[in-house]
């Protein structure tokens, strides 16, 4: 009898460890469950949408194409001439929205005890979102890119993200927030597109003129600077140069038109190659998740908060494939609250849309 409290408590520790054991696969069966679910929504998409990006270099890719008729690398290499003359021609340009973003003193509390996170009344990025109880927004610079997301303006609450040709994404289930990004008419800005948008309409809007400039997939440097003074793209098979075919044009249409160029041929390759691997604790604004691949992806860190101890946590926002408004995304771990937390980041890491491996986070040299 004297070694029977001995023997109890052997069988506590091991019924402990069988329970701990149980959560902890319980936990990765739900994000596995979550991961598959949001692959089937996007196939069903992909399955319906048209794919009319246009092609990039011989090494370029198609952003998250599937097998819809795009064309080989060899195919697109030999159609870049056709592409490159293509940005002189009459287009319907999108209004510049978000030029006058909303004052940067929102009335509204930063935080909130109970309740959504999501805040309906909201008409910016700060203002829709509170943060987590116990937590508080990182201070940002005036006129730093954390200042310019916070105060971006975002659609209506509970707007569907809607495609290129303003038709409905299939997946409306994935986001919690729309921006009212400015988006091409064709299926060019999708998920890398969106990021450098998001960073040359910062730069656009902040006079930092200089600073945008995108490398191809073949790592060709274009500059906006160049093209603003009137240098145009020419292209002749995988051969990319600049030529002087225009007059200096500072105008925004004429910048749309540089950014259609980039879409056209930058990508996840070219993007992943102009960045650099960090690890959760060092997140900032501005950040990345990303596959170089063909096909891709990329996220983007757009909102960031500390608690007492200094953990962060932080808001993701995607363009996808085919073309589609900038969203903020859901957690999927966290039905009611879209922040992603610095404690629970490990790898392989879930959005709603697509699962990134081990050292995908990364910081762009734009920054």
């Amino acid at each position: 009898m004297r070694n029977k409290p001995a023997r109890m408590k052997m069988y506590r520790i091991k019924k402990d460890k069988v329970k701990k054991d149980k959560v902890k696969k319980d936990k990765i069966k739900k994000q596995l469950l979550l991961a598959a679910a949001g692959a089937i929504l996007l196939f069903a998409g992909c399955a319906n949408a048209s794919h009319s990006k246009q092609p990039k270099p011989e090494r370029a890719h198609t952003e998250h194409k599937e097998d819809t008729g795009a064309k080989s690398e060899t195919e697109a290499g030999q159609d870049l001439q056709e592409t490159a003359s293509q940005e002189n021609s009459p287009e319907t340009a999108a209004a510049p929205d978000g030029k006058e973003n909303p004052p940067e003193t929102a009335t509204l509390p930063d935080s909130q005890d109970t309740g959504s996170l999501v805040r309906p009344e909201g008409m910016s990025l700060a203002q829709r979102f509170a943060v987590p109880d116990g937590f508080r927004r990182t201070k940002a610079k005036e006129g730093s890119l954390l200042a310019f997301l916070r105060n971006y303006p975002v659609k209506k609450d509970k707007s569907p993200v809607r495609l290129y040709d303003g038709t409905l994404k299939t997946n409306q289930n994935s986001h919690a927030a729309v921006f009212k990004l400015p988006i091409e008419q064709e299926d060019l800005q999708q998920c890398a597109d969106s990021v450098i948008r998001v960073y040359a309409e910062y730069f656009w809007q902040t006079g930092q003129y200089g600073r945008i400039a995108f490398h191809f997939v073949n790592g060709f440097y274009a500059e906006y600077t160049k093209w603003r003074d009137g240098f145009r793209i020419q292209v002749n098979g995988n051969d990319v140069v600049w030529e002087k075919t225009a007059g200096y044009d500072d105008s925004y249409e004429n910048f749309q038109k540089y950014l259609r160029i980039v879409f056209s041929y930058a990508g996840t390759l070219s993007m992943e190659a102009e960045s650099k691997a960090i690890v959760f604790r060092q997140i900032r604004a501005g950040d990345i998740l990303i596959r170089g691949a063909s096909p891709g992806h990329v996220v983007m860190v757009v909102d960031l908060c500390k608690d007492a101890e200094g953990k962060k946590a932080f808001l993701l926002a995607q363009g996808y494939m085919p073309a589609q408004e900038f969203h903020v995304l859901k957690n999927p771990l966290h039905e009611d609250d879209p922040w992603y937390y610095e404690q629970e980041a490990e790898y392989p890491f879930f959005t709603p849309e697509y699962t990134f491996l081990e050292g995908s986070l990364r910081r762009l040299d734009y920054q």
